[in-house]
């Protein structure tokens, strides 16, 4: 692509894995970039990456190192679109509020492609209004789909969208019209064909509470699987190796992904020092940066359930108290017993459990953005942030066909267990859940994730809850005030709990 005094189409700030990436995949797409970064090893690393994977065809650099932000802004057509890949929080103000001091103008765009916090998101574009165009874009998919293609969950200004969509089409995962991903690993040949995972979410921070979104889902999913592993080895008495191998054909059902391809993977690795399964010379202490713990802090915070997501947040915090559960082991007993269950039985309702409980999760993060919509003024098309997720990202499953299909059909689904094709899987393998709970009781093995799952299922199906209880405990203790099922909702009254009689009270509304 030429462009007048060799401008450049796009700059980064930040080369770091992503950046790097991120840039390699839009040169393998024709788009000339600029790239800077506070350390020169990074860009010279991106450089002579470039170089190396360049088609021979290709006489010029398609990449242009930069030695300062002056710099970057000179090499870049108008509107100059500059891509931010820092770590989130400060230094993404640090560096808008100099490109301003070194010449940014009020139409050019600034894309923040880091892990930020949807709330600094919409802060950041009404701190920057009518200096500059600050979108967000939340990127899923790691290094290999940063390089190839990713999930990418646009948000801010409609107008700069615009702007962006070509390059975002280009350089995003494809899926066919099946919704499997379209792969190609080899620099230099990109995907072109296929629908691209990508699509406009909306403004003021969208695209990044999606992002959390799915990565509260993540967490669910990852967890899910880590219980299926337990129980499976715990009850079976089968080697990493063995579970590797059985998640190798459950890949080829329904519960085909991304996370059970590479668990498989994992499963069947051998740690060259040791000999013994890479995965037991692993401690047990799960890492965490925040994403999900802030989907499950705004869940709460709109009351919305999602219960299985925070019992994910929760399995990691748990699981750093490496020295107390130590201790816990020699001082605590588990009265167990034994099931009498065969392993093929005890194999298929793990499978089943692992299968309706991971609806369940996805559920439960639909009904966070759904809430989010009214919280924020946001019109999400819930078919398009299924399809975005089919391709490039970590939960990328073909179960997320079927999700589409659900909100394509009907827009405004309240509860995704409430589409048609949900509810009868879930009628027709809800026993394997049930049965997965009853092992884990019975041995004494953590399976939260399970557990909420089962009693999310059954607490939405539910007609009447012992919430009524609950109301009137409140009302007795803090004259909090309940309704009463023979009134009209919204009345409110309260009883003189403590008096004879007990008589009741209408509050008016």
């Amino acid at each position: 692509m030429t462009l007048p005094n060799h401008r450049c189409n796009i700059g980064f700030i930040g080369l770091g894995v992503m950046g790097k990436n991120l840039a390699l995949n839009l040169a393998d797409h024709g788009y000339q970039v600029a790239g800077f970064d506070l350390d020169k090893n990074k860009v010279a690393d991106t450089l002579a990456t470039e170089a190396q994977e360049r088609p021979s065809s290709i006489t010029v650099p398609r990449i242009i190192g930069c030695d300062s932000l002056a710099d970057l802004l000179g090499k870049l057509v108008k509107p100059r679109v500059i891509v931010l890949l820092v770590p989130a929080g400060n230094p993404v103000d640090a560096i808008c509020d100099e490109l301003l001091a070194s010449g940014l103008e009020a139409d050019d765009i600034v894309v923040d492609c880091g892990n930020s916090e949807w709330t600094d998101t919409i802060r950041r574009e009404k701190k920057y209004k009518n200096q500059l165009k600050f979108f967000g874009t939340a990127v899923s998919g790691g290094e290999v789909g940063a390089r190839f293609g990713p999930s990418l969950m646009p948000g801010g200004d409609a107008d700069s969208w615009q702007y962006l969509k070509p390059m975002w089409e280009a350089v995003a995962a494809k899926v066919d019209a099946n919704g499997q991903p379209l792969e190609s690993r080899i620099p230099g040949q990109p995907i072109t064909e296929g629908e691209p995972c990508t699509a406009y979410l909306g403004p003021n921070g969208a695209g990044h509470y999606v992002k959390m979104a799915h990565n509260g889902i993540e967490y669910a999913d990852m967890q899910l699987i880590c219980e299926a592993y337990h129980l499976l080895r715990s009850l079976l008495g089968y080697s990493p190796a063995q579970i590797g191998q059985l998640f190798e054909q459950w890949n080829l059902g329904v519960l085909n992904s991304y996370l059970i391809e590479i668990t498989a993977d994992i499963l069947q690795q051998v740690d060259n020092k040791t000999g013994a399964p890479l995965v037991d010379i692993i401690l047990d202490s799960a890492g965490q940066k925040g994403t999900g713990r802030w989907t499950a802090i705004s869940a709460t915070q709109m009351g919305v359930p999602a219960g299985i997501i925070n019992e994910a947040v929760y399995a990691r915090a748990l699981s750093t108290l490496t020295e107390q559960r130590a201790h816990a082991a020699q001082k605590l007993t588990a009265v167990t017993e034994p099931t009498d269950a065969q392993a093929d039985e005890i194999k298929a309702h793990i499978h089943d459990a692992l299968y309706c409980a991971k609806i369940c999760a996805y559920a439960q993060g639909f009904q966070i953005m759904k809430a989010a919509q009214s919280e924020y003024d946001w019109q999400l098309n819930f078919a398009d942030i299924a399809k975005i997720w089919r391709g490039g990202c970590i939960i990328r499953a073909s179960f997320l066909q079927k999700i589409t299909a659900a909100f394509t059909a009907q827009p405004e689904l309240e509860n995704l267990l409430l589409a048609d094709y949900f509810a009868e899987q879930l009628a027709e393998k809800q026993t394997g859940l049930r049965q997965a709970v009853v092992f884990a009781a019975q041995a004494g093995i953590p399976t939260p994730t399970f557990f909420s799952a089962l009693a999310y299922f059954d607490g939405y199906r539910s007609e009447v809850l012992p919430a009524n209880l609950l109301q009137a405990q409140r009302d007795y203790f803090g004259a909090h005030t309940y309704e009463r099922v023979d009134a009209s909702r919204g009345e409110k009254f309260h009883t003189n709990w403590q008096q004879t009689g007990r008589p009741e009270v209408k509050i008016s509304t």
